[in-house]
């Protein structure tokens, strides 16, 4: 006797699976003429199919979690925003004062890689250098 179908019909009609189902051997005649779900239904309530209970460790209750060193979540984006903005900024103004002052493409190639590595902090800091490099103004 194949009862793989009522037994799907079982699992799906009380939402386990079919490895929790278990059909009693003294009522296989009546499960075998169940077609509906409120048949199974009806089996189950009294008695004839059973489900299995849960074992193992999913039965203890998980603990609480506790919030450590690598459980925090952090938004890392403010500082690349800031070095974008930042180095934008630096590079329009030394494009700027490239154009106003004769400059070698090699200095801006190298004053662009000093930009990129962060050595200026902000656009007055560049003046300096470009200052101290070209002479003032």
């Amino acid at each position: 006797m194949n009862l793989r179908k009522k037994k799907m019909l079982a699992a799906n009609t009380m939402r386990v699976g079919k490895n929790k189902i278990i059909f009693v051997k003294s009522r296989l005649d009546e499960i075998k003429e169940a077609i509906t779900k409120q048949d199974i239904r009806d089996l189950h309530s009294e008695g004839a199919i059973l489900i299995r209970q849960a074992e193992g460790r999913r039965k203890i209750l998980k603990k609480r979690k506790r919030i450590s060193a690598g459980n925090i979540r952090k938004k890392v984006g403010g500082k690349k925003r800031k070095y974008i903005i930042m180095t934008r900024k630096l590079r329009k103004h030394l494009k700027e004062r490239s154009k106003i002052q004769k400059t070698s493409r090699e200095q801006i190639k190298r004053i662009r890689k000093k930009i990129k590595n962060r050595e200026f902090k902000n656009k007055s800091n560049l003046n300096e250098y470009l200052n101290n490099l070209f002479g003032k103004d």
